[in-house]
Order: structure tokens, then C-alpha cells, then sequence
């Protein structure tokens, strides 16, 4: 199969690997593990709130999508590094923002740590816009906001 689904328990490990391993080139930049190298990610699989990309039976991506009052939350989104640069994380930001329509939403959110400037490119590139800074838990992160179009 290929595309976009929630996972399932038997995911957990490819949810963690894939994580692991997309995040740890952000360690020495940001001098300890981003946020979501230490989220548990049995619960919110369990919770239903992490969505998997598939190539050919084999998860290649993530993406964990929290409900908000008033938006929903891409609390992290993530490709395995042997297949970034594919359009993967397009396909799953693109599933968000059809899912955030879906449930009733007209903006999704995200941040991202400050120290991660290739982010911060990329987002603003596909329409965010930042919103504000804060410090949180020890580390900067920078929220940005992008207003969804329905058709």
C-alpha cells in the first residue's frame, strides 16, 4: 500500500525509529533532544493522533496531528532520511491540511525549534507565517500559523 493512514500499535517501532533518526542530526545544534525524540509515542498512537506515509509496505514518514480549540496542531512531522527529498513530508503536511478541513478547521499550526532554520524556511516557502517565540520546556521554538482554503 501507499499513502497516508493512522497507525496502528505495530507501527510504534517504525514510529520511533524513523523519529530517532530524522532528529538526531538536531542534537549538537540545539545541545539535547528535540521535543519529539522524547514523546511516547505508544499513547498517542493508542490516542490515534499519529498518522504514518507508506512506500510500497514500508513507513517512510509520520506525522502527529493534535486537535485545538481553535486549530490543528502539527506536533511533529517527520521522513526517515533514506527517503527525504521524495515529496513525502509535502504528501503528509498535505494530509493535514485536508484532515484539519475535514474536522472544521480554517488554520493548523506548528512550531519548530528556532536553531532549526531549514524549517523555518520551508514553512514560510508553503504558506505559514510565524505567529510568535517562546521558550517552552528549555527549548526556543518559533509557532507559525497558516490559514486554510477550502474549496
Amino acid at each position: 500500500m501507499n499513502g497516508v493512514r493512522t497507525a496502528g500499535i505495530e507501527d510504534c517501532s517504525a514510529v520511533e525509529a524513523i523519529v530517532q533518526t530524522a532528529y538526531s542530526v538536531y542534537v549538537p545544534r540545539i545541545g539535547r533532544k528535540p521535543g519529539p525524540m522524547l514523546d511516547d509515542y505508544a499513547t498517542l498512537i493508542r490516542d490515534q493522533l499519529v498518522h504514518v506515509f507508506e512506500k510500497d509496505g514500508v513507513v517512510c514518514g509520520i506525522i502527529v496531528l493534535i486537535p485545538k480549540e481553535n486549530t490543528l496542531l502539527v506536533d511533529n512531522i517527520a521522513v526517515t532520511p533514506s527517503a527525504q527529498g521524495r515529496g513525502y513530508g509535502r504528501i503528509l503536511m498535505e494530509f493535514a491540511e485536508q484532515f484539519a478541513l475535514a474536522a472544521g478547521y480554517d488554520l493548523i499550526t506548528l512550531y519548530t525549534n528556532e536553531a532549526m532554520t531549514e524549517n523555518l524556511v520551508l514553512y514560510s516557502r508553503i504558506g505559514f507565517v510565524e505567529i510568535h517565540r517562546a521558550e517552552e520546556d528549555g527549548l526556543r521554538r518559533v509557532y507559525l500559523t497558516k490559514a486554510l482554503r477550502r474549496l
